[in-house]
């Protein structure tokens, strides 16, 4: 029986409907900008499109439990430098990374205005 994998971000998740202009849109190349850390002052990022990860373990080895990944989300809403922070095996981060790097994001505010912040998102794996 192929592994399920249910995804928990430890951002919020409710967020308005994602287009496909988004991707579209995604930068080419990223200036630089300040990254700031969630906190007093400033509203987390917010899923508004999520990607699952395509692990099917080749080995028949059922995947439990999670990879915690920790990345900047720019102000345009996009993950960038995603890195996996807590392992569960090589193929399972690898999916993992490649989903979260397809995510979108409703940006981070501070004082109204969209920031890049640094974030970790929690995805477990679960066998039925």
């Amino acid at each position: 029986m192929a592994p399920v994998c249910l995804l928990l971000a430890v951002i919020s998740f409710d967020a308005p409907v994602y287009s496909a202009q988004a991707e579209k849109d995604a930068p080419k190349s990223e200036p630089e900008e300040a990254i700031y850390d969630v906190g007093p002052g400033i509203t987390p990022p917010r899923v508004i499109h999520q990607v699952s990860p395509q692990y099917l373990g080749s080995r028949g080895i059922r995947v439990v439990g999670s990879v915690v990944i920790a990345l900047v989300v720019t102000s345009q809403g996009f993950p960038k430098d995603p890195q996996v922070v807590k392992s569960l095996e090589k193929d399972v981060d690898k999916s993992a990374v490649d989903a979260v790097k397809q995510w979108r994001f409703d940006p981070a505010k501070k004082d109204g205005k969209a920031v890049a912040v640094r974030t970790a998102l929690e995805i477990d794996f679960h066998s039925l």
